[in-house]
């Protein structure tokens, strides 16, 4: 497997450590646990601090429990998607969180492991599902959707402009043979596109892909449910950080942290109204991306962007 580097590991630590330090048993939830290596690190940072680590991937949970043992009860990892949280924490035995991480979009373990079918740039079965014990695949999708499901799919998650003539050439070749391979898909989807746009912009099979990574794990839906539960969680001076590698998720995010922090006081008072006050502050004013140097080392990096928000009000 490649070396697993987390994305601005020291500008999430940095943004957590206040909500950290105000509690002398502090608890932090990694919603998107992975390999466990931002868990890793604020476990290594404050001895205090306990972490609940949540990932819908049994495999990668295995890796990070293994990985994180030596904290001990520190630690405690629950195999669930994000948007279970509320779930999570009362099986935890905790009705507010001092802060919350989420790192959006497929780990690198997904990507190295190339039977999961996840990259176009290596031949695997059609899969994509992050837990493969439920769920429909991405061959399921290809397969068995239909014309106008898989059009919306191409259109809304991978904001894919040619969506009708790959999506015609994808049913015209299963109605011969299932398409169940990621480098038949891929190059199906080059040959459909016009010469002029296949020479810029990078691989053209990567919208087509990202849509139906996007549709077999529900990730938007599962973001647009998890966000506000995340926000409710928060202790007053609690911080939530998230990491967004796509404009979707982050165009979310950026939804309900702008709406969190707008206060329900009319514009024509001259004085905040206390009861209608907004009970969240933005700590990042803006999103954030990686420097230079983290997106030369790791090239992950390159599309973050990051947003944090804290719970100023009960």
């Amino acid at each position: 497997m490649a070396q697993h580097v987390s994305v601005m590991l020291d500008r999430c630590i940095e943004l957590l450590t206040p909500s950290i330090n105000a509690k002398s048993a502090p608890v932090v939830i990694d919603a998107t646990l992975g390999l466990g290596g931002h868990s890793f690190a604020l476990l290594e940072k404050f001895p205090n601090l306990s972490v609940i680590g949540i990932d819908r991937d049994p495999e990668a949970l295995v890796i990070a429990r293994e990985r994180l043992s030596k904290f001990g009860e520190r630690f405690t990892g629950f195999h669930a998607v994000y948007d279970e949280i509320l779930d999570v924490m009362t099986q935890a035995g905790h009705k507010q969180i001092d802060g919350i991480l989420f790192d959006l979009g497929i780990s690198s373990m997904q990507v190295d492991h190339s039977e999961r079918g996840f990259s176009y740039s290596t031949d695997a079965p059609l899969d994509m599902r992050m837990d493969r014990s439920q769920g429909r695949s991405a061959g399921d999708l290809i397969n068995f959707a239909s014309r106008d499901e898989l059009i919306s799919i191409l259109r809304n998650f991978g904001e894919e402009k040619f969506a009708p003539r790959i999506v015609d050439a994808i049913i015209r070749e299963r109605q011969v043979k299932a398409l169940n391979s990621t480098t038949h898909l891929a190059e199906l989807v080059k040959e459909n596109i016009p010469a002029a746009t296949r020479r810029t912009g990078g691989n053209p099979a990567k919208r087509t892909f990202q849509a139906l990574r996007i549709a077999v794990n529900d990730e938007l839906g599962a973001l647009t449910r998890a966000i506000p539960d995340a926000m409710g969680a928060l202790v007053v001076g609690g911080r939530l950080v998230v990491m967004s590698f796509q404009s979707l998720e982050d165009r979310i995010v950026k939804e309900f942290f702008v709406k969190a922090c707008a206060s329900g006081t009319p514009r024509d008072l001259p004085v905040e109204l206390p009861a209608l006050a907004a009970k969240f502050a933005l700590v990042v004013k803006a999103s954030e991306g990686a420097s230079d140097s983290e997106i030369q080392e790791n090239s992950r990096a390159q599309s973050v962007r990051l947003r944090a928000i804290e719970r100023v009000a009960a």
